[in-house]
């Protein structure tokens, strides 16, 4: 994985089984909605940067990754000199988990709320 990636987490010794695959579920949608809106913003020239971003869940240890797979992922996510395109930014990955917070503890939660009814 690259080195621009974002790490969420859901205490997973808290959880029942059923409750672990939901949370893991849910995890996994607040993931894609962050690469969602961080692709928006992504650096693109030629768009292999916005290809590459992904999202894996551990769904073990309930933790999230969204990451960029290209070798000039962390330059363009870190360079604050750059020029990009109108609406295209360095921190684009940062600035969108920022951003979302509250739409990912929204996700999680109504998720895990559907099973507690």
């Amino acid at each position: 994985m690259s080195d621009v990636e974002l790490n969420m987490k859901v205490s997973p010794s808290m959880l029942a089984a059923e409750t672990r695959l939901v949370a893991a579920s849910a995890i996994e949608d607040a993931c894609q909605h962050v690469l969602n809106v961080s692709n928006m913003r992504v650096p693109i020239q030629e768009g292999h940067l916005e290809k590459s971003g992904d999202t894996v869940v551990d769904r073990t240890e309930l933790k999230g990754y969204i990451f960029y797979d290209q070798p000039y992922a962390v330059r363009q996510h870190e360079e604050l000199d750059y020029r990009h395109a109108p609406g295209r930014t360095a921190k684009y990955l940062e600035l969108a988990a920022q951003e979302e917070a509250g739409t990912v503890e929204t996700i999680i939660a109504t998720r895990l709320r559907e099973i507690t009814r």
